[in-house]
């Protein structure tokens, strides 16, 4: 067959084929033509005992100009792929080189680098040992598509793996590479696997190492975290991310096993950020269970866990304005009216912010974040006293559409906007967030606003309270039969008989 070289394994099934049947059908059951067939015959030495051909079947159509123009080419820049070098020669001669020659092109290229192209880089697989190595790293899960509420959820994920055994924790993180998500998901991994390894490799974190320093520094508070749990900090070379491969390819291999979990679940919408942590930590410990033996070996090599934890916060101060509003790391947050005027003490974690005032817990909220150049994180609940006394403050409120807690409550003020008078419109706009907010009935409130404004009707504020008033609960009557005293008087007398 033209194109196909014939095996040693080939000749040897025609020769047994052919003591038995003829040339043709000899040839058909070996998978070679009649005419290979009669040069087998002619010369049964086996293919592989054979000297290979070193000449050319057909003129180079590439000898004019491979020592003049290619070979310049990749010289000066190593890297260039076939097609690009293909693409230039026909630029320089038109009409000689069509695409049908760009595989063998790229032949000779591949020839050309074995034999005269610049050294690679050679990789070394490692021996790992149990108890030694851990890893950390973050990787982007935005390609999934999760959504939450319906809502798109661009976050990442804190993934932790020990090299040796392959076990592994992972949690979500809306928000940054921050040093608060490092902290709290490498001591989350760490008690969860009941031990401490003796090395713990990151990449160029920011936020655990000082890459503006000429110096591999460690940043203050990492600094501390390895310390306290007595682990040596090391990291990759910058821009070599495959020599943390242990955490880099299970990166992909976890996402994987997310994506066909969620193609198998046959949507990609969470009801809240609870489920959907608990979903990957489910697909974690689905594939923890794998790697089982080897987790039991490295857990005795693990070094013991410290008495307590350490902080996994920042801890900052912030004033709350007249607004009501406070900032914190250029996001502006919401808090209830009566802390107006108080500096507050922020404890910064990775998924939330805590606010201390003489030492007392008086606000927590979760943490917002910058994606899409989001500035704001404020709860619309916060502000629904103020706006039903003035409620026409709504419509120029610098902060306005930051208040909307769904998108169906966005599209009902610029209709109401749109089609009423400006003291109607936010009139009916504030009730209805303090329907939604007070009655509890957020989402269920959102699809009926979203009827609504597809039938082209606008909402009756009126008619929606009556809905979602709390109805009286009425309780029953419960009559009371006093029994007459001669009773206790009969049951004293028996139980003296």
């Amino acid at each position: 067959m033209s194109g196909t070289r014939i095996t040693d394994q080939q000749v040897r099934l025609y020769m047994n084929k052919r003591k038995h049947h003829s040339q043709e059908l000899a040839a058909a059951k070996a998978g070679i033509s009649v005419r290979s067939a009669r040069r087998i015959e002619r010369d049964a030495t086996l293919p592989s005992q054979k000297p290979r051909r070193s000449w050319r079947t057909r003129p180079d159509p590439f000898v004019d100009v491979w020592d003049s123009e290619v070979v310049p080419l990749l010289r000066n820049v190593p890297h260039l792929m076939g097609i690009t070098v293909l693409r230039k020669l026909q630029e320089d001669h038109p009409d000689r080189y069509p695409d049908s020659m760009r595989r063998t092109l790229e032949r000779r290229i591949s020839q050309w680098r074995a034999l005269e192209g610049p050294s690679q880089e050679i990789f070394f697989p490692q021996e790992h040992q149990p108890g030694v190595r851990g890893l950390s790293d973050f990787t982007d899960m935005s390609k999934l598509c999760v959504t939450i509420g319906g809502a798109p959820f661009k976050h990442l994920l804190y993934h932790f793996v020990l090299a040796f055994s392959r076990w592994e924790y992972a949690c979500m993180v809306d928000g940054g590479e921050s040093f608060e998500a490092l902290a709290t998901g490498l001591q989350n991994a760490l008690w969860q696997a009941g031990g401490c390894p003796r090395e713990h490799r990151t990449d160029s974190l920011s936020a655990a190492f000082k890459n503006l320093s000429e110096k591999d520094d460690f940043t203050a508070r990492y600094k501390a975290l390895l310390d306290h749990y007595e682990m040596q900090g090391t990291r990759n070379n910058r821009g070599l991310a495959h020599e943390n491969g242990s955490v880099e390819s299970s990166h992909r291999y976890l996402k994987d096993a997310v994506d066909q979990a969620l193609m198998l679940r046959g949507h990609r919408d969470f009801v809240d950020r609870a489920a959907y942590d608990e979903f990957i930590r489910e697909q974690v410990m689905r594939r923890n269970r794998r790697n089982a033996a080897a987790f039991r070996i490295e857990r005795q090599q693990l070094q013991d866990l410290p008495d307590y934890r350490t902080t996994d916060f920042v801890e900052e101060e912030a004033p709350v304005t007249r607004c009501s509003t406070f900032t914190v790391r250029g996001i502006l947050y919401s808090a209830p009216s009566r802390l107006i005027g108080h500096r507050l003490k922020v404890r910064v974690y990775g998924d939330r912010l805590d606010c201390y005032l003489s030492g007392v817990l008086v606000h927590s909220t979760a943490r917002g974040s910058r994606a899409n150049d989001n500035r704001y994180a404020l709860d619309y609940r916060h502000f629904i006293g103020s706006l039903k006394r003035k409620p026409q403050a709504f419509k120029g409120l610098a902060f306005r559409d930051a208040l909307f807690p769904r998108e169906a409550y966005r599209r009902t003020w610029e209709q109401l906007d749109a089609r009423l008078s400006q003291r109607e419109a936010c009139k009916t706009m504030v009730g209805l967030l303090e329907l939604a907010g007070l009655q509890g009935v957020e989402a269920i409130l959102a699809a009926q606003l979203d009827a609504l404004l597809d039938a082209g009707e606008l909402p009756d504020l009126k008619a929606l309270r009556e809905q979602y008033a709390p109805r009286e609960a009425s309780c029953p009557e419960v009559v009371v039969q006093m029994p007459p005293v001669a009773v206790y008087d009969a049951l004293l007398e028996e139980m003296a008989a």
